[in-house]
């Protein structure tokens, strides 16, 4: 039930623009982050929120949807797609939420590789830009 109760805050923060304070509200202090580009897991509440912030502004233009999503327990799985200058995404948000509906753990799988490689280079440029 918790996954639930977590999406339900996801999709309204995420209809919002991504609001910074709305997003912090809803990561855990010990949340952990794994990126489709990085090879280390990102750990800590701060570092977790830069990069869905991150993601939101380079993922999130008008093309952006979840065109699928399943929900098991703990977990949910959102499948997205998007544009990002003539390069199709697809790709899926893996999240775990603890028992009050907070992020825990995200990770994030996309495809094919022309979109990992796209997405690496503005999220790198979106990451610098927003000082981290």
């Amino acid at each position: 039930m918790n996954a639930r109760k977590g999406l339900e805050n996801w999709h309204r923060i995420f209809s919002k623009g991504t609001p910074v304070e709305g997003l912090r509200a809803m990561v855990r202090e010990d949340a952990v982050f794994h990126s489709p580009v990085v090879h280390t897991p990102q750990e800590g509440q701060e570092i977790v929120v830069a990069y869905l912030l991150a993601a939101r502004q380079i993922l999130g233009n008008g093309s952006f949807r979840y065109v699928r999503e399943l929900v098991d327990g703990e977990n949910a799985m959102l499948e997205f797609e998007t544009e990002m200058d003539g390069v199709h995404v697809n790709g899926i948000d893996l999240i775990r939420f603890d028992e009050d509906g907070m992020i825990a753990e995200f990770k994030v799988m996309i495809r094919p590789l022309k979109a990992v490689t796209k997405v690496w280079e503005m999220m790198a440029t979106q990451l610098k830009a927003n000082g981290g």
